[in-house]
């Protein structure tokens, strides 16, 4: 099969749109729509660590700055060690005059790849069908569940949410 017949086979409806083999998609995240606050909030609570990079977004819940997402980069946002635990440092002026605030405060707002990646070896496949994205995972015992949302960053979250808590999770946000 050529690249390009692979690629189109890629838009079918029920293709298989990622596979833990596939090298034929460049850059994933790029341009994905982020994750909700309601799924990170429930990753986060399930037991899903953080380790800030650059890079990684993450947004201040109940500091009236919900809508607000952050990036951590040099250029605006740091990461520092601290006696209590590691706190995000902001560069440069900002119009609400926000300097420092510990990691626990902030909400991480995963990309697809670090949901994919951190779905292991459990991850089987993200398809594309009907308008939907299925992420199909084993969970912890051994039972295949597929996730379903309209956007892939969605569906690997709920797929990582099932596997951390060993069951199906709802898959709507409230």
């Amino acid at each position: 099969m050529s690249p390009d017949a692979a690629d189109d086979a890629r838009n079918e409806p029920g293709s298989w749109v990622w596979a833990p083999d596939d090298a034929g998609v460049e850059n994933p995240d790029e341009a994905e729509p982020l994750l909700s606050l309601h799924l990170a909030r429930r990753l986060r609570d399930a037991g899903l660590r953080w380790e800030p990079a650059n890079g990684d977004r993450f947004l201040i819940p109940g500091a009236q700055l919900d809508e607000h997402t952050f990036l951590i980069s040099p250029m605006s946002v740091d990461v520092r060690r601290a006696p209590g635990g590691q706190i995000l440092t902001f560069n440069g002026a900002v119009e609400w005059a926000l300097d420092a605030i510990q990691q626990h405060e902030v909400i991480w707002l995963p990309t697809e790849g670090q949901l994919r990646e951190r779905l292991g070896d459990r991850f089987r496949a993200l398809r594309w069908e009907q308008g939907r994205f299925r992420c199909r995972v084993a969970l912890p015992d051994g039972e295949q569940h597929e996730a379903v949302s309209p956007h892939a960053v969605e569906a690997y979250g709920w797929a990582l949410l099932a596997v951390l808590t060993g069951a199906p999770a709802e898959l709507a946000d409230p």
